[in-house]
């Protein structure tokens, strides 16, 4: 027999024999709650059939009551329950806002740098061949350092685009001077000298500033979006306190113990015990807030002018302007290295009449960036070019998404409060349960936050003891926040201490100014010695080097109008 069945024997008995005639037994049966127990899953042999005595009730009102001691307990563990994924159904908005953009984004810009390769690739060992195949890991070592930077790799990108154009330049060196050896470290010398030869004009510097606002701009976008998921996942999976529990428990189950299953609680009631119990939660939404005004300016980045796109179109005129002066000026840029590294070993006469591919003769003649390729190429171009718009429209649409995310940590109690299978409603405010009985709910309503909570009638919030957990997610926002209005200024927040002074200093080198020189110091005026009988050989050598360079500088212009588009 049920331990409450004995519990009721004796008050039943005598309430029967004190009852008048034509009184309403049926105004303290149980059937009703009963009937709603069953359907959230419990056994029927927890609830009695009639109310009995509660002073055995630790949570709801010690009144007569349809609830056993069992039956509080299992109702709050429901309560706890509930109110979990209540909070985790009212945030799954911007949860899937951050999981769902963070991939597309993702993997678009992965794709963008992957067709961009590929492409590369692909045109270059057609058009080029060997000559291009021989060098071709300068720009494979590129675009693996532009994407181990998007992917969150330790990467300067201002000294990796300095590295590049050192290494391109020690490569095109030794192809406009064939007739003669280099070696290591020659071309080390070469290199050291690239900021003040300025083999590539202005190109390089404005380059760099270029490419590093959008790869920043890109990376750090990306980045937020992932801290803007964790945290919301994090947030969304609460750790209701004992407070809060009986406070769930009294709103959602104690009509069931007054004999009340239907009545459901008053609106304010609600949002006073959702405000008591996601205080720690709605101290997020400060900088919550200021992570997402931050995340809507670098958006606004990434469409104007740290557009990848935009900020790469005009770069082809003033890169084919820059390769027409570099072959017009080659034979003086020769003079200077010659004259600041030393004078270098000739070649045997053999390896330098076989020093580029016999049917390689095409001169240059400047880029325009209205001829499209019609191969392959073409194809993998207007690829890059979709995949550059649908991201665009993909930024686009997480600004809209991430506007709507917006104090949505303080908003939590008013969303789940106006839900219809939590409260009466607001147009309901006398016939709803105020935790006591089926009437109005009088208290004030509290204000958002951990120490407005101070005398919330209906939760015990200690003020004095923060929520460890949720301050270490408003600290990684806070920081998030910060690299982000770096970004938005241009600036890598992991580097930005370190980038000014190696810009267009030359640090890296290896060099003590008491060695190696700040200016080249021409110590010769005389032309570099010619055999006169390889005069010729030497001549048209050189004139095939020139080819080359301007052939390999064209590679250059494609190469990075295709990285970027």
């Amino acid at each position: 027999m049920p331990s409450w069945i004995g519990a009721v024997i004796l008050p039943l008995s005598g309430l029967l024999l004190s009852l008048p005639a034509g009184a309403d037994v049926k105004a303290r049966s149980c059937g009703e709650v009963r009937q709603a127990y069953s359907a959230k899953g419990f056994s029927l042999a927890d609830i009695p059939y009639q109310e009995i005595a509660g002073e055995h009730l630790r949570i709801c009102p010690q009144e007569y009551t349809c609830c056993t001691t069992e039956m509080e307990d299992k109702l709050s563990q429901q309560s706890k329950l509930e109110f979990e994924n209540l909070v985790e159904e009212t945030s799954h908005f911007v949860r899937t806002t951050f999981v769902s953009r963070h991939k597309k984004f993702d993997e678009f810009f992965r794709e963008l740098l992957e067709n961009a390769e590929k492409s590369l690739n692909d045109m270059f060992v057609r058009t080029y061949g060997m000559l291009y195949m021989q060098n071709s890991e300068v720009f494979q070592d590129l675009f693996t350092e532009l994407k181990r930077y998007y992917t969150g790799g330790n990467v300067n990108l201002e000294e990796m685009l300095n590295d590049f154009w050192a290494r391109l330049l020690e490569r095109m060196f030794q192809l406009i001077n064939p007739q003669y050896h280099f070696s290591e470290d020659y071309l080390e010398c070469v290199s050291k000298y690239t900021d003040q030869l300025k083999p590539f004009g202005d190109v390089p510097r404005k380059l760099k500033i270029q490419v590093t606002r959008a790869f920043i701009a890109a990376r750090t976008f990306v980045q937020g979006l992932t801290v803007g998921r964790e945290v919301a996942n994090r947030v969304s999976k609460v750790s209701p306190t004992p407070g809060c529990i009986r406070a769930l428990m009294k709103m959602l189950y104690c009509p069931y113990c007054r004999g009340l299953p239907t009545v459901r609680p008053c609106n304010n009631y609600c949002l006073n015990v959702m405000k008591g119990c996601l205080a720690n939660q709605a101290d997020l939404d400060t900088e919550w807030n200021l992570f997402i005004d931050a995340m809507l300016l670098v958006a606004e980045r990434l469409e104007g002018p740290f557009n990848i796109e935009s900020v790469m179109d005009p770069i082809d005129v003033k890169i084919s302007e820059a390769i027409m002066n570099m072959q017009e000026n080659s034979m003086q840029v020769s003079a200077k290295v010659f004259q600041g590294c030393g004078q270098p070993k000739p070649a045997p006469a053999l390896r330098s009449a076989r020093s580029a591919p016999e049917n390689f003769n095409t001169r240059f003649r400047p880029y325009n960036p209205e001829e499209r390729p019609t191969t392959a190429a073409g194809t993998s171009l207007d690829r890059l070019r979709i995949v550059w718009r649908t991201m665009q429209h993909s930024v686009t649409d997480i600004k809209e998404k991430l506007k709507l995310s917006k104090k949505v940590w303080s908003a939590l109690p008013y969303t789940i409060c106006k839900d219809e299978s939590v409260t009466a409603g607001t147009s309901n405010e006398e016939e709803c349960w105020n935790g006591h009985s089926k009437a109005r709910y009088l208290p004030e309503i509290m204000n958002d936050g951990l120490t407005n909570q101070i005398n919330n009638p209906e939760v015990d919030v200690d003020i004095t003891r923060p929520d460890t957990f949720i301050r270490q997610q408003i600290m990684a926002l806070r920081v998030m926040t910060n690299k982000l209005k770096n970004a938005y200024n241009g600036n890598d927040v992991n580097f930005q201490d370190t980038s000014d002074e190696s810009s267009g200093s030359g640090s890296g080198s290896g060099c003590m100014d008491d060695v190696c020189p700040t200016e080249f110091e021409f110590v010769t005026t005389e032309a570099p010695a010619v055999d006169p009988d390889r005069r010729e050989v030497d001549s048209s050598a050189a004139q095939l080097g020139h080819s080359l360079l301007s052939a390999s500088l064209v590679c250059i212009v494609l190469a990075l109008q295709r990285l970027c588009r």
